[in-house]
């Protein structure tokens, strides 16, 4: 057996950090492959990387293993914990930053990684992606059974997953996240939206685009437009969306439905 290992953390590429656990995963297992999800998390951002990890880890092969390191906690009392799933293997502390993975697989077990057996030694008290998740996760990697880690546990930290709500004829959601191109990535699904898609209209920030767009080129100066994620992004053609809007993380994000019979013009 040789799984996939991927990494997400907010180490940036400036410091060797990255590298360092990588070196940990190839001097247990040489033959790891090893994929980069994203090191460019904002500092410290759970809310982020849980997102990250959430929307990506899906599309890898069932029985990856994945290691998420933003881990303000580091050196206290938090747990680390592996969750185990038919998607795939998480390593992370348990801060909330595995939220969205426990979303979507409400069947998985937890562990919390108390045998030391698998750790790299001395353990650094600031440094758990070296010296716990990265030996973990190779030996993992080499078929070490979860259940050999530590010790299954039932009471994990969680983030709040707000949820869009029906306010009268409007259907409230948020901005989630905001990624590199300034799209803002919002709660509200396609599968929200009534069938004549065209008969609806989003208002963010004071302005309102109504109707749906195809692609990113094509609409106004602000469109909306069904995202790779399964979620509606507001997005602005050839810029930025969140720096034409001012927007952050949490910002409402308002759907109405139309009358399709009625020129809104």
């Amino acid at each position: 057996m040789n799984r996939m290992i991927t990494l997400t953390t907010d180490f940036g590429l400036r410091d060797g950090y990255a590298g360092e656990m990588k070196g940990v995963i190839l001097g247990i297992n040489p033959d790891a492959a090893i994929i980069d999800i994203s090191h460019e998390i904002e500092p410290q951002n759970v809310g982020q990387a849980a997102f990250v990890l959430g929307t990506t880890s899906p599309h890898f092969p069932p029985g990856t293993v994945h290691v998420v390191v933003v881990d303000p906690g580091v050196g206290t009392e938090r747990k680390a914990i592996l969750l185990e799933t038919t998607s795939g293997l998480f390593l992370g502390p348990d801060n909330g930053v595995l939220s969205y993975v426990m979303e979507a697989n409400p069947q998985y077990r937890a562990i919390a990684l108390t045998n030391s057996k698998y750790w790299r030694k001395p353990v650094s008290l600031t440094f758990h992606g070296r010296d716990i998740f990265a030996p973990v996760a190779a030996h993992l990697s080499k078929g070490v059974a979860p259940g050999e880690l530590g010790e299954t546990v039932t009471s994990l930290a969680t983030l709040y997953i707000c949820q869009p709500e029906e306010q009268g004829s409007e259907l409230v959601g948020e901005v989630v996240y905001i990624d590199g191109f300034g799209n803002l990535v919002t709660n509200i699904r396609e599968s929200d939206l009534p069938q004549q898609h065209e008969a609806v209209e989003f208002e963010v920030g004071g302005r309102v685009i109504r109707g749906l767009s195809r692609s990113y080129a094509e609409g106004g100066e602000l469109l909306a437009i069904p995202g790779s994620s399964d979620r509606m992004e507001i997005a602005a053609r050839n810029g930025s969306a969140a720096s034409r809007l001012g927007a952050r993380i949490g910002q409402k994000v308002l759907l109405r439905k139309l009358n399709p019979d009625v020129n809104h013009a």
